[in-house]
């Protein structure tokens, strides 16, 4: 029976240790007053004079309390042997609970402080961005998001993903050492798990983003992500979610767990889209990059009453500042580049690309035309291509089937790789011819026996299934030995390429290939932006579709007389009788020169502008 009830009081003491810190700093101060009771108890009963020297038993209680706090504090006591050593024995205890209470809050301290290094305390924010996941993409995202909310007074964006909270806090002051206004916290937590989804205060956030993360099964994790974020119960308002699956094969089993107030975009289709309207036009890769970033110019839809029941065409040269681009209906209706005939209604309002909505004004006077230096010239009739395709990677097939489209019947896209792609890549081809040669893409006697100078376009696609710094670098190596033999053949061919990282373009300005297209960064600038506003999805959309209004850097002598002095309010009336929208031009002499390389959206309608030979015009249209 007494050894039944030692088991349980043990338990019992087991059980209250298990509570941590707090707990023993509990006992620590039993301990004490245990210590203190017995020995004030026994200097009362036996040291009568004692006691009635320091104040009765309140007295002693009072000395032994100190005693057992401050060891010194018995070096000047006075008394009878009983009464010393008795001070002695509580001061000798003190040490030993004082030290015992000195080292149980260092460690609780240190656990604590290492619990919030770990970042798994829970949040408390209110119109937050929630980024679920971390790749290279989180830091061009965490910048633009700055760049964003640089107008407001305090903004939030929060990390979750399945690191070191201190490593990702590390990276990104190093990577981006200025947000601004921005807080940017990061917690540590695996996505896919609902109870570190809990860390971030997902009720209260205005968006989330979820992130593909490295690896071959990336859009698994993102599918289970946003299973998990549409069986959530919300508690208030739904956030705006957004994601991206790296596969298009994977886009409806995405759309599907995502739910319908979720937006689900196809990375694989638009690094495709990208690429393959890139290899005819340089440039155009700057030209989205500025569209999609907070830095520059972006799209807002903008409230004109004044123009209710104009035309679009009457309105493309109705501001000062601003370039419209399109209308949105009251209904939600997006029309990007519609009929110059288009009236727009009560209630609409026009799409417009300006730097700032801020700095949108119409203008009092309608810019001067100068109807002398507009080109009366047709435009070329586009004629067959012959393209280059070095390299083979996922993508590939689904360019040369987009390519099959917009190419006239009789082109050429031969294949230069190590191994022959398989014969699904020639199926169902109607305008195209595709061939194929065997090459080391980074060899110059392989590239040279290519026979270059017999083809318009080059396209250089990164190798997919190696590390991607090491396909980059690989990549830098052809640009370099096109480059050269370029210089040798007379400049007959232009060059087109993927990378992963946007740090290396301006490592491979040196190449002067005439466009690099980092699908990454577009993807990362395209989420940011739709976080920040959900309704431009349908302009993106259509801007990214083939079969709607597309961007086009085309020959600007189809616009303007080459050296003619004229402005870019010209440029606009000589798009618009075309049926085309103008939104800027790229000059040929500063194509090398980042960060623009030559791109110059919504200039000014009234300075003097001069276009010459080999400068285009970028304008959106049908095709």
């Amino acid at each position: 029976m007494r050894k039944r009830l030692r088991e349980r009081l043990r338990y019992w003491f087991d059980g209250t240790m298990d509570r941590g810190t707090p707990a023993l700093i509990g006992w620590l101060g039993l301990a004490s007053l245990a210590l203190i009771t017995l020995v004030s108890a026994v200097v009362v009963t036996f040291a009568h004079k004692d006691t009635a020297d320091n104040g009765g038993w309140l007295g002693i209680v009072w000395m032994s309390l100190l005693r057992t706090l401050d060891p010194g504090t018995m070096g000047g006591d006075t008394g009878r042997p009983l009464f010393l050593i008795l001070m002695l024995t509580v001061t000798i205890g003190g040490i030993f609970i004082v030290s015992a209470l000195i080292g149980v809050m260092t460690t609780g301290l240190e656990a604590r402080i290492q619990q919030l290094r770990k970042g798994t305390s829970r949040l408390i924010e209110h119109h937050h961005t929630i980024v679920l996941g971390w790749s290279e993409q989180v830091f061009t995202v965490i910048a633009e998001l700055a760049e964003a909310n640089q107008s407001e007074r305090r903004s939030c964006v929060v990390i979750l993903a399945d690191r070191d909270k201190v490593d990702m806090e590390d990276e990104i002051r190093r990577r981006i050492p200025d947000t601004g206004k921005t807080r940017v916290i990061c917690r540590s937590g695996n996505p896919l798990q609902r109870g570190d989804l809990e860390l971030v205060s997902p009720d209260s956030a205005k968006a989330i983003m979820v992130l593909s993360p490295i690896g071959d099964d990336s859009d698994i994790d993102v599918i289970k992500t946003l299973l998990l974020l549409n069986g959530r119960t919300w508690t208030g308002t739904r956030p705006n979610v957004v994601a991206a699956v790296q596969s298009s094969a994977n886009l409806a089993a995405a759309r599907l767990a995502a739910g319908d107030t979720a937006l689900v975009i196809d990375a694989d289709d638009i690094a495709v889209g990208l690429i393959v309207q890139s290899h005819r036009q340089s440039g155009l890769s700057t030209v989205f990059n500025e569209l999609l970033s907070f830095i520059g110019n972006e799209i807002y839809p903008w409230h004109v009453p004044a123009l209710a029941g104009a035309t679009y065409g009457e309105s493309l040269n109705a501001f000062e500042l601003g370039v419209p681009i399109g209308v949105w209906r009251a209904d939600g209706e997006a029309l990007v580049n519609p009929a110059m005939d288009t009236v727009i209604e009560r209630g609409d309002r026009l799409l417009m690309l300006a730097e700032d909505d801020l700095l949108i004004k119409t203008a009092a006077t309608r810019p001067r035309i100068e109807r002398s230096a507009m080109a009366t010239a047709a435009l070329r009739p586009p004629v067959p291509d012959r393209t280059l395709l070095i390299g083979w990677n996922s993508r590939a097939e689904k360019i040369i089937a987009q390519l099959d489209l917009l190419v006239k019947p009789g082109s050429v896209v031969d294949i230069a790789a190590p191994r022959p792609p398989r014969e699904e890549a020639n199926r169902e081809l109607r305008n195209l011819t595709v061939g194929f040669k065997h090459c080391e893409p980074t060899r110059r006697p392989s590239l040279e026996a290519l026979g270059l100078d017999g083809y318009r376009h080059i396209v250089v696609l990164t190798d997919d299934g190696i590390d991607p710094g090491r396909a980059d670098d690989r990549t830098l190596v052809t640009l370099l030995h096109l480059r050269d033999i370029e210089i040798q053949l007379g400049d007959p061919y232009s060059i087109v390429t993927e990378m992963h990282d946007d740090a290396n373009r301006e490592v491979a300005q040196v190449t002067k290939a005439d466009d690099f297209i980092v699908s990454t960064k577009v993807i990362s600038l395209l989420l940011t932006q739709l976080t920040e506003n959900r309704h431009l999805y349908a302009v993106f959309a259509d801007l990214f579709d083939p079969e709607g209004s597309e961007i086009y850097l085309k020959p600007a002598p189809s616009y303007l007389i080459p050296g003619a002095e004229a402005n870019f309010a010209t440029v606009i009336e000589a798009a618009r009788q075309r049926g085309e929208t103008a939104i800027g031009y790229r000059l040929a002499r500063q194509s090398d020169e980042p960060p623009l390389y030559g791109v110059h959206l919504n200039p000014s309608k009234t300075a003097p502008l001069t276009l010459e030979e080999g400068d285009t015009v970028v304008v959106l249209a049908e095709d």
